[in-house]
């Protein structure tokens, strides 16, 4: 063989290697990709299930709403600094920016974050929008952004699967009676 048709082979050679180098890389970005993903997801689900992201919540729920409805305590919200007794409010807006930007930024997917919380979002946005709001307009136009677009996604999947993510065409468990029964007692009761 001649030098020339030598020199070919180890070029295409060296192409071969590099290419399913490149390829291998690639993968590996994948995997990582996803691994990473399982992470924040896991630390997210994890967040909204202790304790005191569940007070927070509860805050939100049950307290807030007496607070913006008493002028005194509403004009709290006016101030450069946000109010201590707010925190809980904050804690949980700050969680749901945090959230919206990495679905923003691609690190954790649209779909999965849709799928698993997109009426726990959207129902604490509406919640705290009155406090963004008011912030908004005292402190910083931009705050809470990453919120609000992940509650407009959220509300986007809301508005297509009415909350229910179950695969279509693929059927559904059948109920027993006892089960039946139970929910019938429970309607039952909570009509009394």
């Amino acid at each position: 063989m001649s030098l020339e048709a030598w020199s070919t082979v180890a070029s295409f050679g060296t192409f071969l290697v590099i290419a399913s180098t490149a390829i291998a890389a690639l993968v590996q970005l994948r995997h990582t990709r996803s691994s990473n993903q399982i992470v924040a997801v896991t630390e997210m689900r994890e967040t909204i299930e202790s304790d005191r992201f569940r007070e927070a919540r509860r805050f939100v729920v049950e307290q807030m709403p007496k607070l913006l409805a008493d002028p005194a305590e509403r004009n709290k919200l006016g101030g450069e600094i946000f109010p201590p007794e707010w925190d809980a409010v904050r804690d949980v807006a700050n969680f749901f920016e945090t959230m919206g930007a990495f679905v923003k930024l691609g690190i954790v997917d649209e779909a999965l974050v849709t799928d698993l919380w997109d009426g726990v979002v959207f129902g604490y946005w509406k919640q705290l929008e009155p406090v963004t709001m008011i912030r908004r307009d005292v402190s910083s136009p931009g705050l809470w952004d990453n919120f609000e677009y992940l509650a407009v996604i959220c509300e986007d999947s809301l508005s297509k699967t009415n909350g229910d993510h179950y695969p279509r065409g693929i059927r559904r468990m059948k109920i027993d009676k006892t089960s039946l029964d139970i929910v019938a007692a429970f309607e039952k009761d909570r009509t009394n």
